[in-house]
């Protein structure tokens, strides 16, 4: 098996954490991204599966696949022990509802904190501009962290049970931190569930190599992880 990942890729980190949690061996290809230029030239084995030449792309034998839901649905179908999804329809249901909301609700508002991470970026209206979008973002974020403080209640899970909803919420969650989004102090439910994710090693490697990531790709933002550490962060 081979997927296709970037670095700072927020859909291909959620596959690799799929498949490190089911215990699927893989030969991970890290496409090449700069904050400039982005995934261009885009790479001709990911475009020979996804006309849009984005990752994640998953070859399995004679499988290839593209689109972190569909590549979950076959993982989830083709490898399903451990299950990363509920055993009953409603509840199955209702994960994958949470799943979406990551994709396509969630991530919506990160897009106008995403210029915070590009490196030399001048100082002055444009950048006053983005930051005043930003804090508009920043409130629209803070009312979806709300939303799930009180969905996950006093519940380990999200689904009673680790799933691809805790996954593609926290990939989401540490998207916003990273970016120096709102603060998770005031959801405690929430962000003791995110340190309860970060004890387990998928979720450990990923979050590390972000970090590393950053390091060498990205304006630096002295405080995108400190909630890692932090006891209120």
């Amino acid at each position: 098996m081979k997927l296709y990942s970037a670095p700072l890729s927020f859909f291909s980190r959620k596959i690799e954490i799929v498949l490190a949690e089911k215990g699927i061996a893989f030969e991970r290809v890290m496409v090449p991204f700069s904050q400039a230029s982005g995934y261009r030239p885009k790479l001709p084995d990911v475009l020979a599966v996804n006309p849009k030449g984005q990752v994640p792309v998953l070859i399995d034998g004679s499988v290839a696949l593209y689109d972190s839901t569909v590549i979950f649905e076959y993982l989830e179908e083709a490898y399903p022990s451990p299950p990363l999804l509920p055993a009953s329809p409603q509840d199955r249901a209702a994960c994958r509802l949470l799943e979406l909301y990551t994709d396509e609700s969630m991530i919506v508002p990160l897009k106008a904190l995403m210029h915070r991470t590009m490196p030399d970026v001048p100082e002055g209206s444009g950048w006053e501009a983005a930051e005043q979008r930003a804090h508009e973002a920043e409130i629209v974020i803070a009312r979806q962290y709300a939303h799930l403080e009180t969905r996950i209640g006093d519940g380990d899970f999200f689904c009673s049970r680790l799933s691809i909803a805790d996954i593609g919420l926290f990939m989401v969650i540490l998207y916003g931190q990273r970016l120096a989004g709102p603060s998770l102090a005031g959801f405690p439910r929430l962000r003791a569930w995110m340190m309860r994710l970060l004890a387990l090693p998928t979720f450990t490697t990923v979050v590390a190599e972000l970090q590393a990531a950053d390091a060498t790709l990205s304006r630096a933002i002295p405080e995108a992880y400190a909630w890692v550490s932090a006891p209120n962060g």
